[in-house]
C-alpha cells in the first residue's frame, strides 16, 4: 500500500516481512550508490544522497549496508550510466501514478513496465495528463508520541512550514521544497525524530476507492510497479478509506 497513504507508507517501511525488507534495502543502497557517484559521498555537499540518507533512517536499514553502497558509488565500482525517468500512467478505476525510476538501459525498463500494465491494467498516461495531478512539496510525519501538538506546531512553522496538519495517528508537516531542510533540520535540533522524512510529489487530486475490488486492483498494479529493480517511488492519488 505504499504510495496511497502517508501512514500506509510509514508502515510498510517500519513493519515489512524479511523478503520485502531486503527488496527495500537493496534498492535504498541502488539509490545511494547513485547519489554517491553523481554527486560524491559527503551528504552535507550531496543533496541527493542527503534525502536517500533520510530514506534509509526511515527503512531502518543498517548503516554497513548504506558505507558499502556510498563506496561503490565513490570508487568506481558500479561503472553503469544511470538516467532518472518519470512515467504518467493511469491505473484502473481513474487513478493516477507518477512512478520514478532511476534506469542503465531505458528501453528495456520500458519494454518491462509496459508489460507490468497490461498484465494489471494500467496505461500509459500522456505527458502533463497526471503529473499536473501532483505538486512537489516537503513531508514530515512525526508520531503522535514523539512531540507535543502546540510545540510542533510552532517550531514547525517559524521554521517556515506551509502547512501543519494534526491526525489520529500522529502529526504531518508540508513545506515548500526549498525548505524542507532548515524545516528538518530544526526538528532534528529540537529532538523531535520523523518516522518520514521526504521531498516527494503529493496529490491536487484524489480519488476515492471504498469498494475492496478496487483497492485490490489498484494495490496489485502498485505494488508490481514497486517490485521492478529500477523503480525509485510510485506515487498515487488514491484516497483509501480506513
Amino acid at each position: 500500500m505504499a504510495g496511497h497513504s502517508k501512514w500506509a507508507k510509514v508502515k510498510h517501511f517500519k513493519g515489512a516481512v524479511d523478503a520485502k525488507r531486503s527488496r527495500i534495502f537493496a534498492k535504498l543502497a541502488k539509490e545511494a550508490t547513485i547519489a554517491a557517484k553523481i554527486g560524491g559521498g559527503d551528504p552535507n555537499m550531496n543533496p541527493r544522497l542527503r534525502m536517500v540518507l533520510l530514506k534509509c533512517r526511515s527503512a531502518n536499514m543498517p548503516s554497513d549496508n548504506i558505507e558499502r553502497a556510498i563506496k561503490r558509488g565513490t570508487g568506481g565500482e558500479d561503472a553503469a550510466t544511470y538516467e532518472d525517468l518519470t512515467y504518467e500512467i493511469f491505473a484502473p478505476h481513474g487513478v493516477a501514478l507518477l512512478v520514478e525510476l532511476s534506469t542503465d538501459n531505458r528501453n528495456r525498463t520500458s519494454a518491462e513496465i509496459r508489460a507490468v500494465l497490461t498484465r494489471l491494467g494500467g496505461t500509459l498516461a500522456t505527458a502533463g495528463a497526471v503529473s499536473r495531478l501532483f505538486h512537489r512539496k516537503g513531508q514530515m510525519i512525526i508520531p503522535r508520541d514523539a512531540a507535543n501538538e502546540d510545540q510542533l506546531m510552532e517550531i514547525a512553522l517559524d521554521a517556515g512550514a506551509e502547512d501543519f496538519k494534526a491526525e489520529t495517528e500522529g502529526f504531518e508537516i508540508i513545506t515548500d521544497p526549498a525548505h524542507f531542510e532548515p524545516v528538518h533540520k530544526q526538528l532534528e535540533a529540537k529532538g523531535i525524530k520523523c518516522a518520514s522524512a521526504e521531498v516527494t510529489f503529493l496529490p491536487t487530486v484524489t480519488v476515492p476507492l471504498h469498494a475492496p475490488n478496487a483497492v485490490t486492483t489498484v494495490n496489485k498494479l502498485v505494488e508490481a510497479l514497486e517490485e521492478h529493480d529500477d523503480v525509485k517511488e510510485v506515487h498515487s492519488n488514491a484516497e483509501l478509506s480506513e
